[in-house]
């Protein structure tokens, strides 16, 4: 199968899962999932096929919410919970993976005029479940999404802080509902986030200051301190802005002690803040 094809029996398939009674996530994980281990298996180099089946897919999956007009966010988690758990089925799932899968989906997003600071919850939310399925480390799975959410972001000009509060909350979502460690996911999303802005030249203060506001209020969708979960974004952003540069280190320092939200955060092993 052509990823032209995979991409057109995605949509149409997609299409039944969105008029349909059943769980679009659910739906839509199974669809892309089976269509792509079909392509991927016919493939003889995987790891090089991987970009252009999934933007294919991608493309397929958003046309079908284009056409029927609902159902972004949901069919967002599942198209990257089953182009994950499809590659899985032939591959090693890398953190290279989640890159190019995270990356597809934000330009799928683009690609027909959405939201995309709404979407990536959703997409969040897919990367950090597929963690368990596929065998992936939780806070390195974190650290690529981050840094591949920013990096489509810059490149389709949406809103730095919206999208990566959005990242953060989608990421604790993901977490919490497979039982993994959700301190640990905040911090490395928040390390690829600030990792991502220095890659790409975005404004460090924005990308941290919509992790730390994203931990807090995702923390209280699930009963988590929002003390801790901000000192953990904090410390995540803190230690990548260390690999960036002194400019993004006291960035960081600024946001985290200007009480985002009304929770001051705390950056752990920071010697200047204690």
């Amino acid at each position: 199968m052509s990823d032209e094809s995979a991409g057109a029996r995605v949509r149409n398939s997609v299409i039944g899962v969105l008029k349909g009674t059943g769980s679009i996530v659910q739906g839509a994980t199974d669809v892309v999932r089976d269509s792509a281990v079909t392509t991927l298996r016919n493939t003889a180099d995987v790891a090089g096929a991987v970009t252009s089946t999934a933007g294919s897919i991608v493309a397929g999956a958003f046309g079908a919410v284009s056409e029927v007009g609902t159902g972004l966010v949901r069919t967002a988690k599942g198209l990257v919970v089953g182009l994950l758990e499809g590659v899985g089925e032939v591959a090693t799932v890398t953190v290279g993976t989640i890159s190019d899968i995270v990356r597809a989906a934000i330009t799928g997003t683009g690609g027909i005029g959405a939201d995309v600071a709404a979407t990536v919850g959703g997409i969040a939310e897919g990367v950090i479940t597929a963690t368990k399925t596929t065998g992936v480390n939780l806070a390195e799975g974190a650290i690529a999404l981050g840094q591949s959410v920013i990096g489509g972001v810059k490149d389709l000009g949406g809103d730095l802080i919206g999208t990566a509060s959005a990242t953060m909350s989608g990421a604790i979502t993901g977490a919490a509902q497979i039982g993994g460690d959700t301190l640990a996911a905040i911090g490395g999303t928040a390390k690829g986030l600030v990792m991502g802005a220095g890659q790409v030249g975005a404004d460090v203060v924005s990308v941290t200051t919509g992790a730390i506001s994203g931990a807090i209020s995702g923390a209280k969708e699930i009963g988590l301190s929002v003390e801790d979960a901000a000192s953990a974004a904090a410390t995540g952003a803190f230690q990548a802005a260390e690999s960036i540069g002194e400019s993004a280190v006291h960035a960081v320092r600024d946001v985290a002690a200007s009480s985002v939200d009304g929770v001051k955060a705390v950056i752990q092993g920071d010697q200047e803040t204690k």
